[in-house]
């Protein structure tokens, strides 16, 4: 029998939905009020209407009549992204899903969908975080002509769904789905991909044998395999109940992904305002739904680069959610699963053992999930702990597996792999951050050393090489957030932070920077807030200053004398970058707010 809903996540959700009193009400009342004007081609003007229907060929006349749902398609197809390659034909293949229901379909627009993994430590990663904004402005383009009744999503990857979901959710009277296309086949194992990097950063193997290992890793069509933020995206779809059921990891290019992608054209078509199911997406997206993402992430050991997307996607929904509420979830949700770089398996290996379906059974069965959120397919968050299979050629749903596959990768609520979330907030004179713990040797979960200040990744890594970092360091990289360049990832830093610390040294990395799961084994507070271009102390720390890092106590401080440091004056800020587009997003920056409030400028100047 499932249990009661856990005490805490009652009360965190309790405190977010009083905090968020004022604004889900406006919010409610703009979809409301954008509901009752209905449908929207109607009130289009002779002019408007035959613009929007000019090129539809063969749906022409549906979409002209006005009788039945015309579907806006907004996609972030482009054929560099692996993960989104398979989308170049979605668009064709579900306006003739939509006419097996009566209905239209039509691209309403494209959004920009760039990879990180081929800007990582590239002048361009600094337009990555900002990347999301842009994906939502997009979205709202799209959206804005009026011509549809419904949306259909399609993106999966790190900025990008949390972009389609936060402009979206501005025309949240419109029933949506988020519809994915599955991982790639597993390749050179993940942990072999690490160490060979760790090897070239020692100088031991070449460039050549570098990219053989990257080559044979990320090797073909769909999302890298590893639990990184794109698949993190998959789940947390999941567990807001805006995917059908089971479908985040099924490969692409399958019978069973073309008939995932069928049902969910379908199913749209069943969930439009007039219809007897109405169900739109902001009365999907509640209080409930961000809580069960945040206990998704944290149960499975998502990517911390979520914990600037949920407030930003909650606070598009009307809701206030920071980092004390994912902190008190974390403190009860335990970690079922371990996948790369959490673990050895991958996420086929995790989808194997179980996957998405598995993992909403166990939470919703001990108490850990909202169960009765508004799905976009069924009466409850637990409708959707069923895998699809093929069943004679008909895709069907199946309960969700009584035991795990694999009890290395995935486990249930009562036989966890810990008992909390792992990921925590640290705070103190600093500032307030994230430290993930699930990756991290609880041995390591303490560090107190001197400091070492570096104003950019490349200054670390030429430390490293001239052997300035051998011994026990706690390396400060500022400047690096939203405010001051966007706020890039800083994997450059994994590998000889990693080297240095199997030399035995305590090393641990502080930044108002991203770092994401690939911080990996290395101790490390991200996300420092306020950083260091909006006031933080970070601006002021010097070579030799003692820091000590403690997620066991949640402690960032600087050890040095509170008079000292308030006589220090702030560094100088590195001088704005340019090239590569970085100064076309200064208005981004210059109104970006904190990395808790989600870093974005327009839901700033919003009021949002």
């Amino acid at each position: 029998m499932p249990q009661p809903l856990n005490p805490v996540v009652a009360a965190v959700t309790q405190s977010i939905a009083a905090r968020s009193r004022q604004g889900r009400a406006r919010y409610l009342d703009l979809i409301e009020r954008a509901a009752d004007q209905g449908n929207g081609r109607p009130r289009l003007s002779c002019g408007n209407l035959a613009h929007g229907f000019a090129a539809a060929e063969d749906d022409k006349a549906a979409i002209r009549a006005g009788t039945a749902m015309n579907i806006g398609i907004v996609t972030a197809y482009n054929d560099m992204l692996s993960a989104h390659q398979p989308y170049g034909r979605y668009p064709e293949q579900i306006k003739l899903f939509a006419r097996e229901r009566g209905a239209t379909a039509q691209v309403a627009g494209g959004v920009p969908a760039m990879c990180d993994g081929v800007t990582q430590g590239q002048a361009g990663m600094q337009l990555s975080l900002f990347s999301r904004d842009t994906i939502a402005l997009s979205t709202a383009i799209g959206l804005s002509h009026a011509m549809f009744e419904g949306a259909l999503l399609l993106g999966i990857c790190d900025k990008i769904v949390p972009g389609l979901l936060i402009g979206a959710l501005r025309f949240g009277h419109l029933p949506a789905i988020l519809v994915p296309a599955g991982p790639m086949a597993s390749g050179l194992a993940n942990r072999e991909k690490a160490r060979v990097r760790q090897l070239y950063a020692e100088g031991k193997v070449g460039r050549e044998e570098l990219l053989e290992a990257e080559a044979q890793s990320y090797h073909g069509i769909g999302t890298c395999t590893f639990y990184g933020t794109a698949n993190s995206n998959q789940m947390m779809m999941e567990m807001m109940g805006l995917h059908m059921p089971g479908s985040s990891f099924v490969p692409p290019g399958t019978r069973l992904r073309q008939e995932l992608t069928r049902a969910a054209t379908h199913r749209l078509t069943e969930i439009g305002h007039g219809g007897a199911d109405w169900r739109p997406l902001g009365r999907c997206v509640d209080e409930k739904a961000i809580v069960n993402a945040v206990v998704g992430l944290l149960a499975t050991g998502g990517s911390t680069n979520h914990v600037l997307h949920i407030p930003a996607i909650a606070r598009a929904a009307g809701i206030a959610i920071d980092w004390e509420d994912i902190d008190r979830l974390s403190a009860v949700v335990p970690l079922i699963a371990r996948v790369y770089p959490n673990g050895a398996g991958d996420v086929n290996a995790f989808a194997a053992a179980g996957g998405m379906p598995f993992v909403i059974r166990e939470l919703v069965g001990a108490g850990l999930a909202h169960d009765d959120i508004l799905t976009v397919y069924g009466k409850s968050l637990s409708e959707g702990a069923r895998e699809p299979r093929l069943d004679d050629d008909a895709l069907g749903w199946h309960d969700a597996p009584n035991e795990s596959g694999n009890p290395e990768i995935l486990r249930g609520a009562g036989e966890a792999f810990a008992p909390d979330g792992g990921m925590r907030l640290v705070r103190g004179n600093l500032g307030r951050a994230t430290f993930k713990t699930s990756a991290v040797d609880p041995a390591r979960w303490t560090i107190e050393a001197e400091c070492r200040v570096f104003d950019d990744q490349d200054q670390v890594v030429a430390a490293f090489k001239a052997g300035e970092l051998d011994r026990d360091v706690v390396v400060v990289v500022r400047w690096q957030g939203p405010a001051a360049n966007g706020m890039p990832e800083l994997h450059k830093l994994t590998p000889p932070l990693g080297v240095l610390q199997d030399r035995g040294f305590k090393v641990a990395l502080v930044t108002d920077g991203r770092m994401s799961g690939a911080s990996g084994k290395v101790p490390a507070a991200i996300h420092v807030t306020p950083e260091a271009a909006r006031g933080g102390l970070l601006a002021r720390l010097r070579d030799g200053d003692r820091v000590r890092l403690c997620a066991h106590e949640g402690l960032l401080e600087a050890l040095v004398d509170a008079t000292d440091l308030a006589a220090r004056g702030d560094c100088a800020a590195p001088a704005d970058g340019q090239g590569m587009g970085r100064e076309l997003f200064a208005l981004m920056r210059h109104h970006s707010d904190s990395a808790e409030a989600g870093g974005s400028a327009m839901l700033a100047e919003a009021g949002l």
